[in-house]
């Protein structure tokens, strides 16, 4: 072959390789653009997201870390076991060397991935080596069955780069397949510049198809398309994973915000916000049956003048921690924290059947544990705690209030007044706990049974209510 055709076959070759190398790097350009609008936009995150987010980034690493020792493996069982179609007595056989190689760093990596430990600068590197690797063990098949350069374009051990690609589809961070796909349509490129240059004499380069199929004939085009099917592989791959990053971003961000969320509201309400499938809003609801607790703190203004900010504080923390834990564990929502009082709902937000037995096992449960809590302070030197409660029970309104700007769940009906006149009654009748005898009623046809027979305050005329009640003292 002549030095000027030679010389226009690496034009040619080169021409391509700038052309692929740089549609390449404009692709993060490129990509941004092709989203739905919006979705391209970088989110300004708090540091908590982006520890979040980055946490799962670190599990995909080790899932990719195990994903790559298993090919290695499935390589080596494969190359062990196939037929080899070399001589037997050749003096290189460079499979088993790469696999080798491979397999140190794959464990080396999963070591570091495991370990939280992996620097960005080696998961670079990791794509690198997966391609060098591969390209290099496919360049050997020529010296390994002593055959011209051309012979290895054929092997379908380039089918292989797909998988390297497709690992870093598992992180969501579309830079890292891109360089997966640049490195590997950049090394096949190399690849068929060395099969075409190496030989001036014969560079094997045909346009029949047959003879290419054939024989270890050059065909150009075939090559390209290789390539350029790598390209638009890693292309699409791309936009995938960017379209996921930003579900993944808003999953995160939704995920957290359903947490806390389930800080400031009860988690049945919590739940009903973030899993509406239409926009809340003022004056929607729904009548339910319920029970209403009412709880407060008996002396706390007093309290809260004679005590320093920061006792009182510390003391209605302690009161809460200790009093919420067990109103949640018989059912119970807090609709509100009402300073020192709590007001509770059983059956409003979450609908259960049973939610007048729920709010008299709640307040049994309650004053035992006010009662432990005084045994504690009494041996501290410090004076009891004093705490009053009122159930009652019927039909109440639960849904949205507010405007557009501010939205609060909670529960509306003569049952929450009631329950709340029954606590400041309480105090009238000298006793801890009451309920309306009605609520007794409905608790027992829903399996409630007092551990003691509970006292009755027959036609009891409450402040704010119209006509005698029939009342029952829960604790005196």
């Amino acid at each position: 072959m002549s030095e000027q055709n030679a010389g226009h076959i690496a034009r040619h070759v080169a021409h391509h390789v700038n052309g692929v190398r740089n549609w390449l790097i404009g692709l993060p350009r490129l990509l941004p653009g092709l989203l739905p609008f919006g979705t391209g936009r970088r989110l300004v995150l708090p540091g908590r997201l982006r520890e979040a987010i980055a946490r799962q980034q670190e599990n995909s690493e080790i899932l990719i870390g195990w994903i790559q020792l298993g090919v290695v493996v499935t390589f080596a069982v494969l190359y062990t076991l196939a037929p080899k179609t070399f001589h037997p007595d050749v003096m290189f056989e460079p499979v088993p060397l790469v696999l080798g190689v491979y397999a140190v760093f794959t464990l080396l990596r999963l070591v570091l991935a495991h370990r939280r430990a992996l620097p960005g600068w080696l998961l670079y590197v990791s794509i690198l080596a997966d391609m060098a690797l591969l390209m290099a063990a496919i360049w050997s098949f020529h010296l390994q069955y002593q055959q011209p350069p051309s012979f290895y374009l054929k092997a379908p051990t380039l089918l292989y780069v797909f998988i390297f690609i497709a690992l870093r589809a598992l992180r969501f961070e579309a830079r890292f397949v891109l360089l997966a796909g640049a490195a590997a349509a950049l090394g096949w490129l190399g690849l068929v510049g060395y099969a075409t240059l190496s030989r001036p004499d014969d560079t094997m380069i045909t346009r029949n198809y047959v003879e290419y199929l054939t024989s270890n004939s050059v065909l150009l085009g075939a090559e390209f398309d290789k390539i350029i099917s790598i390209a638009m592989v890693t292309v699409i791959l791309g936009l995938a994973i960017l379209r996921a990053r930003g579900l993944l971003v808003r999953a995160v961000v939704e995920g957290q915000a359903a947490r806390d969320l389930s800080r400031f509201f009860a988690p049945e309400v919590a739940a009903k916000i973030t899993g509406t499938e239409h926009q809340i809003r003022a004056g929607e609801g729904e009548v339910r049956e319920a029970a209403i607790l009412t709880l407060d703190l008996r002396g706390f203004t007093a309290l809260s003048t004679a005590l320093p900010a920061r006792q009182v504080l510390a003391l209605l923390a302690d009161y809460q921690a200790r009093v919420v834990p067990v109103i949640q564990a018989h059912g119970g929502s807090i609709d509100k924290f009402l300073g020192d009082g709590i007001m509770a709902t059983f059956g409003a937000a979450l609908p259960t059947g049973r939610h007048a037995a729920d709010a008299l096992r709640a307040v049994t449960a309650i004053m035992a544990t006010i009662d432990g809590w005084n045994a504690e302070r009494l041996a501290a030197g410090q004076s009891p705690i004093r705490v009053g409660a009122a159930v009652s029970a019927g039909p109440v309104l639960f849904g949205a209030v507010g405007d557009e700007t501010r939205l609060e769940y909670t529960v509306i009906g003569e049952a929450v007044n009631l329950a709340a006149k029954l606590e400041k009654h309480t105090k009238a009748e000298g006793v801890r706990a009451l309920s309306t005898r009605m609520a007794l009623e409905l608790a027992e046809q829903q399996g409630y049974r007092p551990v003691q027979q509970h006292r009755v305050l027959a036609a009891c005329v409450v402040e704010g209510i119209a006509g005698p009640l029939d009342l029952v003292v829960l604790a005196e």
